[in-house]
């Protein structure tokens, strides 16, 4: 069936920052289908120059407000509201209290955590180059221990409900990068790594990364091996299926999310199945920190001239930062990839093929305009990070 729609989004709703979405369809063929940033660009990587090597920390940390809680917001804030067609999680404290209640008590838990060990809930303040400058106390991680095991329970429901979700059946073949687990599932450093086979060294970043501009785009967009590639928890979830942990594993496979995965709406399930990994990972990491001596929270750090660059794996995918120092320690360059800005040219092609799909499908323009609109929820865009 040949048909005709005209999709129009501005400012999709329940994601950070501004973004548009256009489609048109003609007779059966896709005129138009178009993602478009439109966030005005934020300069907070010339911010650093000039600043000393310890101010950084404490001007990146504020970058963002929502990316720390990011699992937690994305699950139920962002995407549950799409499943139950509602705009927004505000009916469902009528419709489903329960299912707002328990992601109440999981972002409250994440909160918490934040605050005890980073200093407050929202910018940590303890986290510094070298270390912490100070670590929390037991009685408090004792806490977060027993909340993370009672969180399992949540969890569990979790999974029931997204098994009651119809998950919308897409695929387009794409590359996956995240980095390489060795031995466990990676968070922290460590070498790049793709689907495609690639594998480099954080310090080649920019090879991995290949940023450009686009006329439709306030944000840079990025390609590797082919047109596009994707970033975030699908990613390291096929990369890393191997290291997750037995119960997670168990959970992945049985919403038949296995590697390599290519429908981007499961990025919402690998999420959840990141979820259940992190909290019996954090459980057995703070019972090996009560079991042990504590060591001093901060080493100390001389400054010297050089270049850094770091990688490590936030909610949204890769985030890489590199600074440039001079001899007296104060930042003369500072670079910083934003997982956001690596996946919007794969939400763009994402949408070239959703929209292709559709124009075959007979569905009607509100149908195409959720669908479109759920697909770029699917990446939980942080796009005011990714327009700097």
């Amino acid at each position: 069936m040949k048909i005709s729609c005209n999709v129009n989004v501005h400012h999709i709703s329940r994601v950070e920052g501004h973004g548009n979405i256009h489609i048109k369809i003609k007779g059966g063929r896709v005129m138009e289908a178009q993602w478009e940033v439109v966030e005005t660009p934020r300069f907070f990587e010339a911010m650093l120059v000039g600043k000393k090597w310890d101010n950084a920390p404490w001007i990146c940390g504020r970058i963002c407000g929502i990316c720390s809680i990011g699992h937690t917001l994305a699950l139920y804030f962002l995407a549950a509201p799409d499943f139950v067609n509602a705009g927004s999680v505000f009916p469902l404290i009528k419709s489903h209290p329960d299912v707002v209640a328990r992601a109440a008590r999981l972002k409250l838990l994440a909160n918490d955590a934040c605050d005890i060990i980073g200093g407050r809930r929202l910018h940590p303040t303890r986290t510094v180059v070298g270390g912490f400058t100070m670590l929390p106390d037991k009685g408090g991680l004792e806490s977060i221990k027993k909340r993370l095991e009672d969180a399992m329970a949540d969890l569990s429901q979790t999974a029931e409900l997204f098994r009651s979700f119809p998950i919308p059946d897409f695929s387009r073949e794409t590359e996956f990068v995240s980095l390489k687990g060795d031995g466990d599932y990676p968070f922290i450093g460590g070498d790049l790594v793709s689907t495609d086979g690639v594998r480099m060294k954080e310090h080649d970043y920019k090879k991995m990364t290949n940023e450009y501009t686009i006329d439709q785009s306030t944000a840079k967009w990025a390609r590797l091996s082919r047109e596009s590639f994707a970033v975030g928890a699908l990613a390291r979830l096929n990369n890393n299926f191997a290291f997750l942990h037995p119960a997670a594993r168990e959970l992945s496979e049985s919403f038949g999310l296995r590697p390599v995965n290519h429908n981007p709406f499961m990025n919402n399930v690998a999420q959840l199945v990141e979820c259940v990994h992190v909290t019996l990972d954090s459980i057995n990491m703070i019972s090996e920190f009560l079991d042990n001596e504590w060591d001093e929270p901060r080493q100390p750090v001389k400054h010297k001239k050089g270049i850094g660059v770091a990688a490590v794996e936030v909610p949204r995918g890769i985030l890489y930062h590199s600074y440039e120092f001079d001899r007296a320690g104060k930042i003369v360059k500072s670079d910083c990839v934003i997982p956001t800005g690596q996946n919007h040219a794969n939400i763009q092609h994402d949408l070239n093929a959703l929209a292709a799909q559709s124009a075959s499908s007979g569905k009607k323009d509100s149908e195409i305009e959720l669908l479109a609109e759920m697909l770029v929820r699917s990446y939980d865009p942080c796009i005011s990070c990714s327009v700097h």
